[in-house]
């Protein structure tokens, strides 16, 4: 047998013997609610925080969009895909989030990978969070810089990590990354803390804020706002609370043209359909004006809480992200199993996706979501979980 062939047999034989193995689902969605199969279930797993995927407004703008500047950009930013509507999207994102400048991305993997792969060099140090996403990780891992990781949310292991480069690496540029809300557990990061330990040891700090820019801070203006602290570099994706796809790097003049300059993700990827980009931009809008989202978001969030019963693992966070640790992966998809048979989706996240030992119920609250939809996962979790 060939070797690639023989490696892609073997691999996917260990995953599915290790229960491991992971399988896509096709379905139909509608508001809160999806399709599968023939069977209608309230979706809660969705990362479509504020509802704003299926909000009229939004696809009455992009159909604008699509009427004003047709399907495609046709060509990358640097030659001629780079339209009105991408300009006024940055400009927008900029004045809104505090930064001089705003890039866009075709997706929050693209543009964390184009940021780490463009600004370290061999001599740097790179400090991130353990539990940042795997696109932060995979970059760390094979750009050029000396990569150190901290224990999650950990400030004295983070605070040693720099001591320890000011002694051995005292002329070396220094960047911490952490992301403002940990995707898979819906908890914050201690941004005021680490942005004290930047300044203090020299570092610049760079906020992947994917989960929570839309949902947390005045406006919607994203977790770096909620703790009073600004990002050297913030990273902000659009595939949750702006109820669409792609991705910005926002930063000062300089460091945005040297991204333009070096960022082969930026230079070498056609453009983002400007109809897309004139989308998002009624999607900021949205954001910014639409307090009773978050409101709502809130309200959900307490009451699922409240209804769920004491004794079960559910970590009550400040965000829409609900993780219900059950720990053994074959429980895990059992009890989303069980749950889909009541009419709720949620989906169990196992490892490698998170540590051994850790699997979940990750469940995902929208501004889409009712009290009686709250109310019915609660009683179905305190079923499942109590058989």
């Amino acid at each position: 047998m060939p070797r690639f062939k023989h490696r892609i047999t073997q691999a996917l034989s260990d995953r599915k013997t290790q229960g491991l193995y992971r399988q896509r689902t096709r379905l139909d969605r509608h508001q809160q609610m999806i399709d599968c199969q023939g069977e209608s279930l309230v979706n809660f797993s969705s990362n479509d925080y504020l509802g704003l995927a299926q909000e009229p407004a939004l696809i009455a703008a992009w159909q604008q969009g699509l009427s004003l500047y047709g399907t495609g950009s046709g060509a990358s930013p640097l030659v001629t895909g780079f339209h009105s509507a991408h300009h006024e999207l940055e400009t927008q994102l900029a004045d809104w989030l505090g930064y001089d400048r705003a890039l866009l991305f075709n997706s929050g993997f693209s543009a964390n990978q184009a940021l780490l792969f463009t600004m370290l060099e061999k001599e740097d140090v790179l400090i991130q969070d353990k539990l940042n996403h795997a696109s932060l990780m995979e970059a760390g891992m094979l750009s050029p810089a000396t990569m150190r990781r901290f224990a999650h949310n950990n400030m004295t292991a983070l605070e040693r990590i720099l001591l320890r480069s000011d002694q051995q690496s005292p002329e070396s540029a220094r960047m911490v990354v952490t992301e403002g809300v940990f995707s898979m557990d819906g908890d914050l990061s201690p941004l005021a803390d680490i942005k004290r330990l930047c300044v203090n040891h020299h570092s610049w700090l760079v906020v992947d804020d994917a989960h929570g820019c839309g949902v947390l801070g005045e406006q919607g203006s994203g977790s770096c706002d909620h703790a009073g602290v600004k990002a050297d570099v913030l990273i902000v994706t659009f595939g949750k609370a702006f109820g669409l796809q792609g991705a910005a790097v926002l930063c000062d003049e300089e460091t945005a043209e040297y991204l333009v300059q070096f960022a082969r993700h930026f230079i070498y990827s056609t453009a983002m359909p400007p109809a897309q980009a004139f989308a998002l931009s009624k999607a900021c809008s949205l954001i910014r004006a639409d307090q009773w989202r978050r409101d709502k978001l809130q309200d959900l969030g307490d009451r699922l809480a409240e209804r769920i019963a004491p004794d079960i693992d559910f970590v009550a966070t400040q965000t829409p992200i609900k993780p219900l640790i059950i720990g053994d992966s074959d429980k895990t998809m059992a009890a989303s199993q069980a749950l889909k048979d009541r009419g709720i989706w949620v989906s169990a996240i196992r490892p490698p996706t998170v540590p051994a030992n850790s699997a979940r119920l990750r469940i995902t609250l929208t501004a889409a979501h009712s009290r009686a939809d709250i109310d019915k996962l609660a009683t179905a979790i305190n079923e499942v979980i109590h058989d």
